[in-house]
């Protein structure tokens, strides 16, 4: 076995293990953020608790990171000379999810936002969130689409447009209940453009409209305001829109260093909202201390670290494409909501990667760890061509290889 081939599988079993290390501290937060003085985690009906919702969901997830991670993200690689393309189909599917999910009637709202469909009947409580879904499905069909079209980058009319378009739809039709995860997706998109070969002239002309719509979707949306305004003084409305930045630091700063101790938190218990999910960050920090909330930190730059790896060996521009989306996503996810925790960011609706209670979540972003993964297998140069399709992928990288090197660096 060659140097590089030890270090694929090394890089893909690292991926792997990390991401199981992430959905098991999730699952055992989500417990001790769920833990009630009334009720225990452990009954008869443990499917409808939040930890057993979280288990089940956690080893789903797992399950279908193993699946994925076999040389599966081959089957999303753009099909020179088909009609079939897996990545539009997968993206199309995801657009009808979110414009059904925004209809009154089909789409269920919770807590003021229609971002849910129900699955099933109602009294399973099952529902799925199409937007979790948005972030692998924009990643694939631009990774597809911007290595198929990679000698066509520097034209704006048949290059960065059609990837524009595919950025655009996606992220707008998700802002208009979720502006956090709005803004993740465009920040990876326009990432996964510069990286493939776009102008810079090119991409100004293309952000302005961008960044108007962005901002429209703070200004018109008063709620929206008031978190950045809020932010700006979380002290000058303590009870209302201070409140919940002021939770958060007072979950991170009473855990000090070594933690109050594994279930042993206090403002779980109604003090801080949504401590089972978006800030899920502040119940590790205040139950485990500096400590505890370093070594989750750690586990996410060493995963970045890799999905760097995997940028570097891939010897493909499909493979280097996916894998920087896909490392882009998931670091970006995990510095936003980290930050908004920290109240160094406003707050976002933004969970913690595989590590906050949800169950589109964790099934989607192990869906992304295993694409991860997956790429980092693929095999030694001098094996690619016995492998079919590969011939056009390797001519590319031969005719585009200062491109190629520019992203990687970047």
């Amino acid at each position: 076995m060659s140097v590089s081939a030890r270090q694929s599988g090394a890089n893909a079993t690292g991926i792997v293990v990390i991401s199981a290390c992430l959905m098991t501290i999730g699952l055992v937060m989500v417990a001790s953020a769920g833990a009630s003085l009334e009720n225990s985690i452990i009954t008869l009906q443990f499917w409808k608790t939040a930890f057993g919702r979280q288990a089940m969901f956690s080893v789903i997830g797992f399950v279908v990171l193993l699946i994925i991670s076999k040389d599966m993200h081959r089957l999303f690689r753009w099909r020179s000379g088909s009609r079939f393309q897996p990545a539009v189909a997968l993206y199309l599917v995801t657009i009808v999810c979110l414009a059904a999910a925004l209809t009154p009637g089909v789409g269920t709202a919770r807590k003021g936002a229609r971002r849910w469909l129900q699955l099933g009947p109602a009294e399973l409580g099952i529902s799925f969130q199409p937007s979790e879904l948005a972030k692998l499905a924009m990643v694939i069909l631009l990774a597809a689409f911007l290595a198929a079209r990679w000698k066509k980058m520097n034209s704006f009319w048949r290059g960065l447009l059609p990837g524009c378009l595919i950025l655009g739809l996606c992220a707008g039709l998700v802002g208009i209940e979720d502006f956090g995860t709005a803004a993740l997706l465009a920040g990876v998109g326009v990432c996964m453009l510069i990286i493939a070969g776009a102008r810079w002239w090119h991409m100004a002309i293309v952000g302005l409209p961008g960044a108007v719509g962005l901002a429209s979707l703070v200004y018109f949306a008063p709620y929206r305001m008031q978190r950045l305004t809020a932010f700006l003084d979380i002290w000058s409305d303590p009870q209302g829109a201070g409140y919940h930045p002021i939770q958060s630091l007072v979950s991170v700063a009473s855990g000090s260093f070594w933690g109050r101790g594994l279930g042993a938190g206090i403002q779980k218990y109604g003090y801080l909202p949504e401590s089972r999910s978006d800030f899920i960050f502040g119940v590790i920090s205040e139950e485990t201390g500096m400590i505890g909330a370093v070594c989750v930190i750690g586990l996410f730059v060493t995963l970045l670290w890799l999905g760097k790896r995997v940028v570097h060996c891939s010897v493909t521009n499909f493979g280097r494409l996916l894998a920087f989306g896909i490392t882009m996503m998931f670091g970006l996810q995990a510095l936003i909501n980290i930050s908004v925790v920290l109240v160094v960011a406003p707050t976002k609706g933004i969970s913690l990667p595989l590590v906050s209670a949800g169950g589109s979540g964790v099934i989607f972003l192990g869906a992304a760890m295993g694409l991860l993964a997956s790429v980092a297998r693929e095999p030694d140069c001098e094996l690619l061509e016995e492998i079919p399709n590969c011939a056009d992928d390797m001519e590319m990288v031969d005719e585009a290889s200062g491109s190629a090197e520019l992203a990687v660096e970047v």
